[in-house]
């Protein structure tokens, strides 16, 4: 047993949890502000809108970033789940007028709906690579809305009315707390499955899949599965969605929105989950501070500025030029600056006593190490001592 916490405590890495720590310190702060009444509505829906924005950049990351595929239907899996949480979620509350509990069932049928079309979609789509996959799961995210909006039971044109959005709104339900502990969740599968050695496989398939099959690696396996977790996460997203907005219309499941969700994994960096996390918060923000601001006649130019945004932060990212501030404005370097340690003085103790940098001698050690080596160069070989035989 204590070798078992030993060999924990020296794997343990501050970098892996530092996501986990973050989101739970700002989790239990937003509780306590909430508590006391310091946030308003608006803040709380947005809480609310960054958690399933970072839900859906994640698990898009785990196919374009991870796994090397690019997918462009990513929102058609929000579509799946959204309609059919939100629509089995109205049959649970119906019968049990619980939110918790139809919301958690809604989250987990819309979550495996999504895996199963998922899964369906994957078998022959992950056959083909690049562009072909993309517009391929492009064509699918475009043919599941626009089924949904043809389907008289999920309310066809004018969208699905939600039953556990109107509860929320009239409880003033704190849907973030639900939201946050799903993506809390979501972040401990995918992380986990990263750092195993499934996660190693999914990676090599992405540097080489030539080589990764030659190796062992089932490839159509670890693609399929990795497209069918990306999938349910973005089902769960989308449950969530069906119970924070009503009516759940299609119209918001475009090819635009899964641009953005790409966006998003793109400015945070390909294959970095803390970067996914900090780029969907950032866009999130940005998306709805100019919808606040931009409004009437100057609403046109709300996707202007946003371009430009986008643009400039590509740029800032890719430029060769900026490589150097990038390098030294990162937030390792930032930390170190902020939390810099003092080199030890020369009357303290160190923990290495016996460098050669601290140990007296009678001669510089620069002087020892830039002595030349003098070779003799007539040897008297063994067998020639005593002369000629």
């Amino acid at each position: 047993m204590l070798n078992y916490f030993k060999n924990i405590k020296d794997s343990f890495k501050l970098k892996h949890y530092l996501n986990y720590i973050i989101i739970g310190v700002a989790f239990l702060l937003v509780l306590v502000l909430n508590s006391i009444g310091a946030l308003n509505r608006s803040t709380l829906s947005l809480l609310t809108q960054i958690g399933y924005s970072v839900i859906l950049a994640v698990s898009l990351n785990l196919v374009v970033g991870f796994l090397g595929e690019l997918s462009l239907g990513h929102a058609g899996f929000m579509c799946i789940g959204a309609y059919l949480g939100t629509l089995i979620g109205n049959f649970v509350y119906a019968a049990v007028p619980s939110i918790t509990f139809s919301l958690v069932v809604s989250m987990v049928v819309g979550g495996i709906v999504a895996a199963i079309f998922g899964f369906v979609v994957g078998m022959p789509a992950l056959r083909l690579r690049g562009d072909y996959l993309a517009i391929v799961t492009l064509a699918f995210g475009e043919i599941v809305r626009n089924i949904c909006r043809n389907i008289p039971i999920l309310g066809g044109a004018l969208g699905l009315s939600s039953d556990i959005y109107s509860a929320v709104s009239q409880a003033k339900y704190p849907l973030f707390i639900p939201t946050f502990i799903a993506l809390i969740l979501m972040l401990v599968v995918i992380q986990n499955l990263i750092r195993s050695k499934h996660g190693r496989a999914i990676t090599a398939v992405r540097d080489n899949e030539i080589a990764a099959k030659s190796m062992g690696v089932n490839v159509t396996f670890y693609k399929l599965f990795v497209f069918i977790v990306s999938a349910f996460f973005a089902g769960v997203a989308g449950a969530l969605y069906g119970a924070f907005a009503s009516p759940v219309n299609y119209g918001t499941f475009d090819y635009n929105y899964s641009i953005e969700i790409l966006v998003m994994v793109v400015l945070g960096g390909m294959g970095s989950i803390n970067g996914s996390i900090i780029a969907a918060t950032l866009i999130t923000l940005i998306n709805n501070y100019l919808k606040a601001f931009l409004t009437g006649d100057m609403a046109g130019v709300k996707t202007l500025v946003y371009a430009l945004i986008l643009i400039v932060m590509v740029i800032y990212k890719n430029a060769p030029a900026l490589k150097s501030i990038r390098e030294r404005f990162t937030l390792k370097n930032i930390l170190g600056m902020i939390f810099k340690k003092k080199e030890p003085t020369a009357d303290k103790q160190t923990d290495d006593d016996a460098r050669w940098d601290v140990v007296t001698t009678k001669i510089e050690m620069n002087e020892v190490l830039s002595t030349d080596l003098v070779i003799e160069e007539s040897v008297t070989s063994p067998d020639k001592e005593g002369g000629e035989s």
